[in-house]
């Protein structure tokens, strides 16, 4: 009787288990804007492997200090990225952005062009090899901290490639006067920051053309969906806090919260989920999701 119990029990226990096959690949993305192969990290639904559909794609970014698998390696939940890629059946693509890259197109640093990158070669690339809704209706970018910047900038600057975007924690602005920073944290981020800016960079008319911050007009003109989260104890929240400021100023639609947090893991854990079920709303609108 015993025996029989225990088999019901272990039975019952697995049935009750969800099961997730999601495939994840590690590929070289070359970069002929600067002359050298970076990896990328790409998490596939199960259903990709069933299914002759076009997938929508989630360009995920990491943050500063950090590479292209982070997200696979740092959350809590390591399970975390592919669950969601299973639940919502979205291909999920983690780029390279070097440690303080920025993502954007260094104007003193022509080895450091991820602007040109992420947008004219890595989209490029997976729309070329894999089977993806091959237009912005089917193409959503977000990140964490210098990824959240990134998702942002990118975003503002090249709207036709996205349908959405989002940032958590973003590091919204290069200028530091408004982080919530010890004079350890500030002079070595400044160090980063000029190699990627230049020395110039903290001069406010030199440093303004790269503030997420001041795109807010461009924001409304594109009229992208857009969804931040911040924590309320995060160093970054101040400028977060301004961009919903102008954001609402100029009538920008967009979701915004704050919760209690830092500039954590345990946060952005939480905060994936949320921007993925923003973005699924999104893709089923546009006919894109897979069922």
């Amino acid at each position: 009787m015993k025996k029989v119990l225990y088999f019901f029990a272990a039975a019952t226990l697995f049935c009750n288990v969800t099961v997730y096959a999601s495939k994840v690949d590690t590929i070289n993305i070359l970069s002929v804007a600067m002359n050298k192969a970076y990896k990328a990290a790409i998490v596939f639904p199960d259903a990709y492997a069933k299914s002759k559909a076009n997938f929508p794609v989630l360009y995920l970014l990491h943050g500063g200090y950090g590479h292209f698998n982070d997200w696979l390696l740092k959350t809590p939940d390591k399970m975390l990225v592919r669950n969601l890629s299973d639940q919502y059946n979205i291909i999920i693509v983690m780029p390279e952005g070097e440690t303080f890259s920025y993502y954007i197109d260094s104007p003193v640093d022509r080895s450091s062009q991820f602007e040109t990158y992420i947008t004219g070669e890595v989209i490029p690339y997976i729309d070329n090899n894999y089977r993806t809704v091959k237009s912005n209706k089917g193409r959503v970018i977000t990140g964490l901290s210098m990824g959240g910047y990134g998702a942002l900038y990118l975003s503002a600057r090249r709207p036709g490639l996205f349908c959405a975007a989002g940032s958590m924690s973003g590091a919204l602005d290069p200028n530091m006067s408004t982080w919530k920073l010890t004079p350890e944290m500030f002079n070595g981020l400044t160090k980063e920051l000029v190699k990627i800016f230049g020395p110039e960079t903290f001069d406010p008319d030199s440093y303004a053309p790269y503030s997420v911050v001041n795109l807010a007009d461009q924001m409304k003109m594109n009229g992208l969906p857009l969804v931040m989260d911040i924590g309320v104890d995060d160093f970054l929240l101040e400028p977060n806090r301004e961009l919903h400021r102008r954001l609402v100023y100029n009538h920008t639609p967009h979701d915004y919260s704050e919760r209690p947090g830092g500039h954590t893991w345990d946060f952005w854990q939480n905060a994936l989920p949320y921007q993925l079920l923003f973005f699924n709303k999104i893709l089923k609108a546009n006919g894109v999701s897979v069922q």
